[in-house]
């Protein structure tokens, strides 16, 4: 049964979003380079390169966001429209780190609604003059897709609000979503509409499009693509609320590399893809990568920084500076502290008003000397929380002014109006203190505007009363994104009103050199990684990842959002019934190697016995005098020989080869090095006390191993105390003829010199001594103790044992990386191949010939 989660999948393929209301007319091609682009009717899964012909070698880079760096306003006619950069957009300032040759294109929305006649030319002229491609929402999906399902479900869940009631965050709302993945395919066609999948890079920025990873590679299964989330990621407990989880987490890992300011937000999301995924990452040579599907998605933790040259320029205006001297005879006489954030629930700007007023009652000589200025930009989203807060704050205001006030004195200085950054700059020049008490903020760069504000222009303030010994002081919130790069800040619990109140105090009370060294301290970092700093490590990092990219085959699977890619080494590929059935038919000595669990039998299967139809198969290929037919698997000789007890020509390795069996009228012979199991009574004790401190895990006494299973219990604490009993175990049996193993959700203790290589070495070896050497090798297994048979293939071939002539079948089963050079898809898969070579066994024997090679 599918989801409910999932919108209708034919209505996603086909973009066909019912609710939405009318369907707008498709928007013509804009086009870069020469050729014809076929007309893209809906997203084609199957699709590994693009339908246009790419004219350029250089590299490109698309960049999408939800609002282009461009604003817009109506012609005082009326006619037309006006267009400029907006020069505080992060999207324009991070051009500064990318290479100087490399073309940027931007394809987002506009913050303003054009009439749809007026649409082509809006388009064409954005494209002609500021390299945008726009991308037009109909008003119905706009209002669902951003004040909606972005500003309702994402923006608060991401700061860590949940919906407890329809009247606190709301409910989930299908129509919100489905809205939001209709806007997330309007983005992907303007996107299509003039990429070339073979030279461009795609850089997604931020929540609003974390689905369109999926269109675009459903589209172009090669494209090299990022994503990075400017908001905090948060934790699983808290994101695994969410309907739509896996949707989410899926469409973000059709992303080549996802990056987050914070190793807090990373670690969140790995968590939510080990939880709910069961994807582990792994950490090699400083990065960090999950295996997805044979790809690796890179996670980048790296914070953005402020443009220097931005902030450089308006401290040179003089309208900072005419600014700066009125504040400076406002404020004459009294201590500033500064809060500067936008209008929102998360901010916590009462916070910092109710710890101001405590610092006045503790510390009563700042009455009448402190000032907190606390400017306030409008609120970007609605609702009737953000309304209740707005009623808070100016509650608060009001008393305290009340209380602590006097003529030529208000203790709150509040400014409820969009301030621009050359009126902030000023503020920031009088200001002692900036306080941020934000209960979550995904990164805040006010303070390092403060910073470099703080440190002026070293031109234009040589000769001023600047130019003496620099200081700027932070009172910053632990739950906001630049607070661990800034380690000589005074960091608070912005809900601990007392602490943050002694936090503020202690940071106007500083003795002067203190502030002058902490100061030194953040210029340093933020004047090195500034957004340029930023926007190359992520670049460097994108280029990395994709590197080889069209070295791999890669193929696409998956309906809806479980849509995945699948990239594989070039030699590696499926097994196909007529290539096997035609080597096996031209051979004379076979060894045919089958693993038990996960290639026979599904791993799902409560049943564990074989189903009658494999015991006839199996049946079939020993009574075929030409076959040595073996199951190899790590289960105990007790159960796989009453299993297949039928079978009597049957050779069982079982407990990966420490006990084998050439047929059912043979006795069993010990393979292991050593028969010495005194081992058992040190490791064992060891499993029991991780066993009872792990609920959910258990202990499987073999013949000759100890295997600890943590497959029922929780996956971080299961996976992390499997780490430690792994140390532990080496640890104790350091001096023993043991080898220990970690597999998936299990720890073994096994004799060493024990394993399924070493079994199929041993059949090799014996069928070449006996004049029958192997000239047909078939091996599959499903697992990482099955890689041994897949490698010992190689130096069996190498030392003589195999024929270099030997038609070789190493066979995994799953799409994964593997020593294999085939794959079957699952255990129906390999079923069906042994039936065909068991028909092929009951065929009359064809002319003996050379043995093919695969």
């Amino acid at each position: 049964m599918m989801s409910k989660s999932y919108t209708n999948l034919l209505d996603l393929a086909s973009g066909n979003f019912p609710v939405m209301g009318r369907e707008r007319r498709r928007l013509p091609r804009v086009m870069t380079v020469a050729g014809v682009i076929s007309e893209l009717d809906d997203d084609q899964a199957g699709s590994v390169s693009s339908d246009v012909p790419s004219s350029i070698v250089q590299d490109r880079i698309i960049i999408v966001a939800n609002q282009l760096p461009v604003k817009a306003k109506r012609r005082p006619d009326n006619k037309g429209w006006s267009f400029s950069w907006d020069e505080d957009s992060l999207l324009l300032q991070l051009k500064d780190g990318l290479p100087e040759d490399m073309e940027v294109l931007y394809v987002g929305s506009l913050s303003v609604e054009v009439d749809s006649n007026e649409q082509d030319d809006v388009s064409a002229l954005l494209l002609d003059r500021f390299k945008s491609v726009p991308a037009f929402l109909p008003p119905d999906i706009l209002s669902k897709f951003y004040h909606g399902f972005c500003k309702q479900h994402l923006w608060p869940l991401f700061h860590y609000m949940l919906p407890f009631s329809a009247t606190h965050g709301g409910r989930f709302d299908r129509s919100l979503w489905e809205a939001y993945v209709a806007a997330n395919k309007i983005f992907s066609q303007r996107v299509i509409e003039v990429i070339n999948p073979e030279d461009d890079y795609v850089w997604i920025h931020d929540y609003h499009l974390m689905v369109l990873p999926t269109f675009l590679r459903r589209r172009f299964n090669r494209l090299r693509m990022g994503f990075f989330l400017h908001s905090p990621f948060p934790s699983s407990e808290i994101y695994r609320t969410l309907p739509v989880r896996e949707e989410i987490l899926k469409a973000l890992l059709n992303s080549d590399l996802i990056g987050f300011h914070t190793f807090d937000y990373a670690r969140h999301f790995l968590s939510c893809c080990s939880r709910m995924l069961g994807l582990e990452y792994q950490s090699k040579r400083g990065y960090i990568g999950l295996d997805y599907f044979g790809r690796t998605v890179g996670i980048k933790i790296m914070p953005v920084g402020i443009h220097m040259g931005q902030i450089g320029s308006v401290l040179k205006l003089a309208d900072k500076e005419w600014r700066e001297g009125e504040l400076k005879q406002q404020f004459e006489g009294k201590t500033v502290l500064l809060g500067v954030d936008d209008m929102d629930i998360f901010k916590g700007v009462n916070l910092k008003l109710l710890a101001m007023e405590q610092m006045l009652k503790q510390h009563p000589k700042w009455q009448g000397k402190a000032v907190l200025v606390q400017i306030a930009n409008p609120a970007r989203g609605r609702g009737k929380d953000l309304e209740e807060t707005q009623a808070e704050i100016q509650s608060s205001i009001k008393r305290i002014n009340e209380k602590f006030g006097r003529t030529g004195y208000e203790p709150i200085v509040f400014i409820d109006r969009q301030v621009s950054l050359s009126e902030r700059v000023a503020y920031y020049t009088i200001a002692e203190c900036v306080v941020v008490t934000a209960v979550r903020d995904g990164m805040n760069l006010i303070p390092y505007e403060y910073i470099v504000c703080r440190q002026g222009n070293s031109v234009s303030d040589s000769n001023s009363e600047h130019s003496g010994p620099k200081k700027s002081m932070l009172v910053v919130s632990e739950f906001i994104g630049c607070s661990p790069s800034l380690s000589g800040a005074i960091r608070v619990n912005p809900w601990n009103t007392e602490s943050t109140a002694e936090a503020m105090n202690e940071a106007i009370s500083m003795e002067e050199p203190e502030k002058q060294l902490r100061h030194e301290k953040h210029y340093r970092y933020v004047s090195t990684h500034d957004v340029a700093y930023w926007s190359r490590s992520v670049f460097q990092d994108m280029e990395r990842t994709c590197k080889d990219h069209f070295r791999r085959r890669c193929w696409g699977i998956g309906l809806g959002f479980g849509f995945r890619v699948i990239a594989l080494d070039p030699n590696f590929r499926k097994l196909t019934i007529d290539h096997i059935v035609s080597a096996y038919l031209r051979s004379k000595n076979r060894a045919i190697l089958l693993d038990y669990d996960g290639t026979v039998m599904p791993q799902t299967s409560i049943n564990k016995s074989p189903s009658q139809e494999v015991i006839s198969l199996i049946n079939t290929l020993c009574g075929d005098v030409k076959n040595t037919v073996f199951v190899v698997s790590g289960r105990g000789r007790d159960s796989l020989s009453k299993w297949f007890s039928p079978c009597k020509k049957l050779g069982i390795a079982a407990e990966h080869g420490y006990f084998m069996r050439w047929s059912a009228d043979k006795d069993w012979e010990v393979c292991g090095q050593s028969n010495d199991f005194g081992w058992i009574q040190i490791a064992e004790p060891v499993m029991k006390l991780y066993t009872e401190a792990t609920d959910g895990s258990s202990i499987e006494t073999k013949e000759s191993a100890l295997v600890w299973h943590h497959r029922d219990a929780d996956s971080g604490f299961g996976s992390s105390q499997a780490k430690e009993l792994l140390d532990h175990l080496e640890s104790v049996l350091a001096n023993e003829p043991v080898a220990v193993k970690s597999g998936q959700y299990i720890v073994e203790v096994k004799p060493q010199g024990v394993s399924k290589g070493v079994v199929a070495e041993k059949i090799f070896t014996s069928m070449h001594e006996t004049g029958k050497q192997a000239d047909f090798v078939l091996c599959v297994g499903d697992d990482r103790s099955d890689e041994d048979m897949f490698e010992i293939i190689g130096s069996a071939m190498r030392n003589g044992i195999l024929s270099s002539n030997t038609s070789v079948f190493a066979c995994t089963v799953g799409q994964k990386p593997s020593k294999a050079k085939y794959y079957l898809d699952d255990p129906s898969d390999v079923i069906t191949m042994l039936d065909a070579l068991a028909d092929a066994s009951d065929s009359p024997p064809c002319s003996d010939g050379e043995p093919g090679s695969p």
